[in-house]
């Protein structure tokens, strides 16, 4: 039986691209609400906290789904469904050589980085909130940020690890398919 991959005729592929389209909607609604609302905390407040107004937003009612949860759901889950559907782009031959080679070193440099974002941001959080036990206090972990990289632009410690998580989850994923042998194009041109 010859192995059969994803074709635009096929119901999975309209299955994949709708989710996809799904996905999409969500990250851009989830970045024009954060665009929107760290604006007017800028304004209101001359500083911000990065991630903190779309990690303390529940969605679509409260104790529900944060719209950081959301955000990382749908990049997973959209990037995915980029794989299968997109295969024909970096099928066969259209990348290869040292141009692959390039690609491989740039996403296993991107798995890199960011697998040392997550655990940065996840010991910074364990520490932050440890420190506030052994004190007498457990802090609202939803609250805690970090100053790094920029003392005046601080990162929400829960919001940072989601999306360190994801991008590494992505890249590393990406590495994976670019190592793996590339499908033919033999009868699907």
């Amino acid at each position: 039986m010859k192995p059969h991959h994803l074709e635009k005729t096929d119901a999975n592929y309209k299955i994949f691209l709708y989710i996809f389209y799904v996905c999409a909607a969500v990250m851009t609604a989830s970045f024009g609400f954060g665009v929107y609302i760290t604006t007017l905390e800028w304004l209101e407040n001359g500083t911000y906290v990065m991630g903190e107004a779309i990690h303390n937003t529940t969605i679509p009612f409260e104790n529900f789904a944060r719209v950081s949860t959301w955000i990382f759901f749908s990049t997973i889950i959209g990037w995915y469904c980029v794989s299968r559907i997109g295969w024909k782009k970096t099928a066969g031959t259209k990348i290869s050589g040292w141009r692959m080679s390039l690609l491989q070193l740039m996403l296993l440099g991107f798995a890199i980085i960011t697998l040392y974002e997550v655990l940065y941001n996840f010991t910074i959080l364990n520490a932050v909130v440890t420190a506030g036990v052994v004190n007498g206090h457990v802090p609202d972990i939803d609250k805690l940020y970090v100053a790094y990289p920029d003392p005046d632009r601080p990162w929400n410690l829960v919001f940072s690890t989601k999306v360190f998580l994801s991008c590494f989850i992505i890249s590393s994923h990406a590495f994976y398919l670019s190592t793996r042998p590339r499908k033919s194009l033999d009868g699907y041109e």
